[in-house]
């Protein structure tokens, strides 16, 4: 998995957007999904906010989406090992890049269809703690017509990244602006943060 995890800090080295497409094995992106699955029919996930806890509000002109929070407390199998497999590319991207990320946070994110996230940034601006933002795509057989593309803006340059199953994205999240485009199918991913305490 190192090459994945290398491919990944090299392509953003590079672009400012790394991209890995085998990030996740075929068992876990499946298992994940399951997870959101289940979470939905135990009618677990919430609507996501803007902002942090100081400032957290609902806003749909903004952002539709729903999530739930990773936690090893879970015990759940496919939790553990996605966020054993975050804390192994964290040791990595310390090694190799000398970062200093010691936290993380990931939730799992669904986009309904007609759903969407506008553009901003991921970096609040009360809370300089996220360093990178890492987001992990967990959808079968996506094609460009399904909608939901990431849609990144730099440099007066829009670039777009189809949400394919296992696909990994890593950017600065003080530094990216993005946005989810709207969704015409269900989209699922984990989205999460790297971060210095």
């Amino acid at each position: 998995m190192n090459e994945q995890f290398d491919l990944l800090i090299d392509s953003y080295l590079l672009n400012d957007i790394g991209i890995a497409p085998l990030f996740l094995t075929p068992e876990l992106s499946a298992g994940l999904q399951q997870n959101i699955i289940q979470l939905q029919q135990d009618n677990l996930m919430t609507p996501a906010g803007i902002g942090n806890d100081k400032q957290k509000h609902i806003n749909n002109n903004i952002r539709t989406d729903k999530i739930y929070w990773l936690d090893k407390k879970h015990d759940n199998v496919f939790e553990k090992e996605f966020l054993q497999h975050a804390e192994n590319f964290i040791e990595h991207l310390n090694r190799s890049c000398y970062t200093g990320i010691n936290a993380y946070e990931f939730h799992y994110a669904v986009y309904e269809q007609g759903s969407f996230y506008k553009p901003h940034k991921d970096q609040f601006k009360n809370n300089s703690n996220r360093k990178f933002s890492l987001i992990s795509y967990l959808n079968d057989n996506w094609e460009v017509k399904d909608g939901g593309q990431l849609q990144i803006y730099k440099n007066e340059i829009i670039q777009q990244i189809i949400p394919h199953s296992r696909t990994a994205v890593l950017f600065k999240s003080d530094e990216i602006e993005h946005e989810v485009i709207v969704a015409n199918r269900q989209r699922m991913s984990i989205t999460g943060w790297l971060k210095t305490l």
